[in-house]
């Protein structure tokens, strides 16, 4: 679709231009508060797992079979959490460690290790010059500042609606042994929402990499994250590994941090045989053991996969009609006008925006300057360096619905102002 400004002689985009910067001045009156930066579950979502408060008291046996949860002992997790575990992410229990609350801590402890003392017995990384890891991009920003944490090059992977752009990642993987992991989110994708399709997990799971210590980290947040019933379908990695014999390829994530309270939840890593008596022996020098009575709530209040869902469901109830709002309020207030395309996600948490080229810092200071905090432009970029200066991440979780709505009303007004004084420097 044409962008209309464009189309507008300059007379036109002058009065366009003076019309939306009243409309910016009448808002920027309200003194508005909004925020939509970061990927934060609402109050409404965190009052669901209320409930798991009540399940542990001075009297409940703290035990888990013969494991007992207020003592030490059980350093890959509770039992029940690490078999709860195992079953949402379809990978054999002795294959998983629960340990900690943060996902994002785990990923960073095995990058730490492969960088200071290798992986599974390999040169450790900090001695074989400059490594690079692969970043899907746009992607998410914390998995960039681990890499970068290092001093790892961080090198962008263009994103397509199947997942990464293949081509490009076997040829960096196969042909370069400096690469030494990329980063994947293979259920909808931080910020895009998409799903890896099937051909593009196989196509993972067969690479052979020129780097015998390369590592897919495999950070499958959004696993149970559906908005609606009939949800995406991803490919089981490991499933796929044992196809090709590639089974040390990967290190799996996930967490309840979405599913529960963040910060208060169970994170876990799912990997090969190998792979796990190298991850048990780095942990064992730092944990005695995981903090487990917060396990012990988990199993009770969640049980099994088939109770996550279920509490995933009521999660879905409130998210809907949030994401629903993203979609009419920008088809309304933009789709005609041809100057953005956005994602309109099944699950997951954000939104990816695509604004014209040179726009996307102009329009999150805009927003600031109206009352809305968004995510940083450039954000989903390795160095905060979006090449096109045009993807924004929306976060739509965390407001209400009212607030939402304002908070989009102001986000397409700047997406507005912004595209038509581009289009007027361009005259």
């Amino acid at each position: 679709m044409a962008n209309a400004y464009q189309q507008m002689d300059r007379a036109e985009l002058e009065a366009e231009v003076a019309r939306l910067e009243a409309q910016a001045d009448d808002l920027r009156a309200l003194g508005l508060k909004l925020d939509m930066a970061r990927g934060k579950p609402s109050p409404e979502q965190t009052a669901l797992s209320k409930p798991m408060l009540d399940l542990l008291t001075s009297e409940t046996d703290l035990t888990d079979g013969a494991i007992a949860a207020d003592n030490y002992f059980a350093p890959d997790g509770l039992p029940s959490a690490r078999a709860l575990a195992a079953e949402l992410l379809g990978v054999d229990a002795k294959n998983v460690i629960v340990n900690g609350s943060s996902s994002l801590n785990l990923m960073h402890d095995l990058v730490a290790h492969a960088y200071a003392l290798g992986v599974c017995g390999g040169e450790p990384w900090c001695r074989q010059g400059a490594i690079k890891f692969l970043c899907p991009a746009p992607g998410y920003d914390r998995h960039f500042t681990v890499t970068d944490h290092y001093g790892i090059e961080n090198v962008p992977v263009p994103m397509t609606p199947d997942g990464p752009d293949m081509d490009l990642v076997q040829d960096l993987v196969e042909n370069d042994p400096q690469v030494k992991g990329i980063w994947c989110v293979p259920k909808y994708s931080n910020p895009q929402g998409y799903t890896y399709s099937d051909e593009t997990v196989r196509r993972f799971a067969a690479l052979k990499p020129a780097a015998p210590d390369f590592r897919i980290f495999w950070d499958n947040a959004y696993i149970v994250h559906d908005l609606y019933d009939e949800g995406d379908e991803l490919l089981n990695i490991f499933d796929a590994l044992a196809e090709t014999g590639n089974d040390d390829l990967v290190y799996e994530f996930a967490s309840t941090a979405k599913v529960t309270f963040p910060g208060s939840g169970m994170a876990f890593v799912a990997a090969s045989d190998a792979n796990m008596a190298d991850i048990r022996a780095h942990f064992a020098a730092v944990r005695v053991c995981p903090e487990k009575i917060s396990q012990l709530a988990h199993v009770a209040f969640l049980h099994d996969a088939a109770g996550v869902r279920a509490h995933m469901r009521k999660h879905a109830q409130v998210l809907r009609p949030r994401f629903q709002l993203v979609e009419e309020r920008l088809a309304a207030g933009l789709g005609e006008l041809g100057v953005a395309t956005w994602t309109n996600p099944r699950g997951g948490y954000f939104v990816s925006f695509e604004g014209p080229e040179g726009s996307a810092k102009a329009i999150v200071s805009l927003a600031k300057e109206l009352g809305v905090t968004m995510t940083g432009a450039g954000a989903t970029w390795p160095y905060k360096q979006d090449p096109h200066d045009s993807n924004i991440r929306i976060a739509p979780t965390f407001p209400s619905l009212e607030d939402l709505g304002a908070a989009l009303d102001v986000f397409v007004l700047c997406v507005k102002l912004v595209s038509a004084r581009l289009a007027l420097a361009e005259k």
